[in-house]
């Protein structure tokens, strides 16, 4: 059994919200730029058996001076090993965009340690095992332009969600629950029922209207989303 990390112990994870009587945590993964306080907002409205741990990549706020990482499966490595002394009690995983991805690759991590985690909900992000041509992290132009147009910790982490390359294996045993925006121009409704071949569990997919970040439009119906399959219900 680990023990769990006080917050200021870890900078991969942030827990604004602390709920020492919480029956399962909730682990939210930024979407490429994004930082741990994009979801301040969800884990203030997360109902007290929710404890929400938001992960911070290296690269920005307090951890701008540290090394960048621009892939997936190394950034996975490293933040399911800040995870480990938290598997104290189930955990679920909820990411965006990159963040989604992230999740997919952590919850196999868990997986294969036998920590199945209650619940993946994958946001805004095609599944692994389909493709399209992503480039925005190779613009026609070199390496220093590509500096002055993007923050350097947004390239590195369009970088590592445009360079990952699924690589097959079992399918996760945890339940997948696959949001989307139902004008986002960055996922086709085949590109999200794709998501159901990555799990053995339960599959289910839930359209919000909205573009990529529907998220933002519609926080509080996502929040429900996830506390009820949480077990979790919110309060109307």
């Amino acid at each position: 059994m680990h023990t769990p990390l006080a917050a200021d112990d870890c900078l991969w994870i942030r827990r604004f919200h602390p709920r020492p009587d919480s029956r399962v945590r909730l682990v939210c993964l930024p979407h490429a730029g994004g930082s741990a306080g994009f979801y301040l907002p969800l884990s203030r409205a997360m109902p007290e058996t929710v404890e929400v741990l938001c992960v911070q990549y290296p690269g920005r706020q307090d951890r701008r001076t540290e090394p960048l990482v621009d892939s997936v499966p190394a950034l996975a490595d490293q933040v399911f090993g800040a995870l480990l002394p938290w598997t104290d009690r189930p955990l679920a995983l909820f990411g965006h965009g990159l963040g989604a991805s992230l999740a997919f690759e952590i919850a196999r991590r868990l997986e294969r340690e036998d920590t199945v985690p209650a619940a993946v909900f994958v946001s805004g992000r095609r599944a692994p095992s389909t493709h399209r041509r992503e480039a925005v992290h190779r613009p026609p132009a070199d390496e220093e332009v590509l500096r002055m147009i993007l923050p350097a910790n947004r390239a590195a982490d369009y970088r590592a969600a445009e360079t990952y390359v699924w690589e097959p294996g079992p399918p996760l045993r945890s339940p997948v629950t696959c949001l989307v925006g139902d004008g986002d121009p960055k996922l086709t409704v085949e590109e999200a029922t794709a998501w159901s071949g990555h799990t053995e569990g339960a599959f289910a997919l839930k359209a919000f209207p909205g573009g990529h970040f529907f998220l933002v439009q519609h926080p509080m119906e996502v929040v429900r989303l996830l506390a009820e399959q949480l077990g979790a219900p919110v309060r109307a």
